[in-house]
């Protein structure tokens, strides 16, 4: 099984007159004698600046964080002919901070691993926000394939569910908003389906998920929803044979039975991303409305 990255198409519609500037190879985090960086774009205009910090997708194993700032190859446009861009040079262009994060991959480094590094990069930008321009009170988090994953558990874990790390452990790991890119939501979903659970539950979470349940739902999305969850905008294509649109139906339902702001936009006929310029352009304007709604105008209420 590959959660493909699926990038092409999913660069969002600019506004190109906003200039940005670009802060790449940023290390947050020291772990056993290796760097852990991201890489920063930024409005040039003054803060401070919502954030909204991204992870690239590859099932856990494969991909990294520059995939986020490379221009969409195969997308010449939206349906206006207009000009594309990378995703995070997109989101600064529309008046965001924008973060593409590097995390440690299986199956070297097994879960919660992923999510612990996750965290430790929330921490560090909120921890950081006067010295590049942020607002810390306004952090959303996205994520494709397995970086909506990432972004999901974010959203929905707190730091009872035990996965903080060591870093910064008096600096908040939450953040205000997720917009999950067909993100698996539900691992016990793959139970029945032999190969998918060796290549990529296994050497994901261990072979301990071969045979224990609770294994699969501790790396579950849907176990943590509560109410208060952050608000969640989930995109994902119908016909997708790799994370099958039902994880995504199923946490919309949960997430709106308790009591939690969420929104489902399906892509129709499409599968694991996307390069029609019509899907593309509403993916990307329930987006930026999305964003717009949750972070640029919390800070208006400040």
């Amino acid at each position: 099984m590959l959660f493909l990255t699926a990038l092409a198409g999913l660069a969002l519609a600019a506004e190109p007159e906003t200039e940005i500037v670009s802060k790449p190879d940023v290390t947050y985090l020291e772990r056993d004698g290796d760097k852990l960086q991201l890489d920063l774009v930024l409005p040039k205009s003054k803060g401070p600046h919502p954030i909204v910090i991204c992870f690239h997708g590859g099932a856990w194993m494969a991909g990294g964080r520059k995939d986020l700032t490379t221009p969409a190859l195969f997308n010449p446009g939206g349906s206006d002919g207009k000009k594309t861009f990378a995703v995070l040079e997109n989101l600064a262009k529309n008046g965001y901070a924008a973060a593409t994060v590097s995390y440690r991959l299986a199956p070297k480094h097994k879960f919660p691993a992923q999510i612990e590094d996750a965290k430790a990069a929330v921490k560090f930008l909120r921890s950081e926000a006067k010295a590049y321009d942020l607002d810390p009170d306004r952090i959303g988090a996205m994520g494709f394939s397995a970086g909506g994953h990432l972004a999901l558990m974010l959203g929905l874990t707190t730091p009872e569910a035990g996965f903080e790390g060591t870093a910064l452990p008096k600096v908040s790991s939450s953040v205000q908003c997720v917009v999950d890119y067909f993100g698996p939501t539900d691992m016990t979903l793959y139970k029945d389906n032999e190969a998918a659970m060796k290549s990529g539950m296994k050497p994901f979470l261990g072979k301990e998920c071969l045979t224990d349940d609770a294994v699969l739902k501790k790396a579950s999305p849907v176990s943590y929803v509560h109410k208060k969850a952050a608000p969640t905008l989930i995109i994902h294509g119908t016909m997708d044979l790799i994370v099958p649109y039902v994880h995504s139906e199923s946490l919309h339902k949960t997430l709106v039975k308790e009591g939690a702001k969420a929104e489902l936009v399906p892509i129709r006929w499409k599968g694991h991303g996307w390069e029609e310029p019509a899907a593309v352009e509403k993916a990307a304007k329930a987006t930026l409305k999305f964003l717009d709604e949750q972070l640029k105008a919390a800070g208006d209420k400040k």
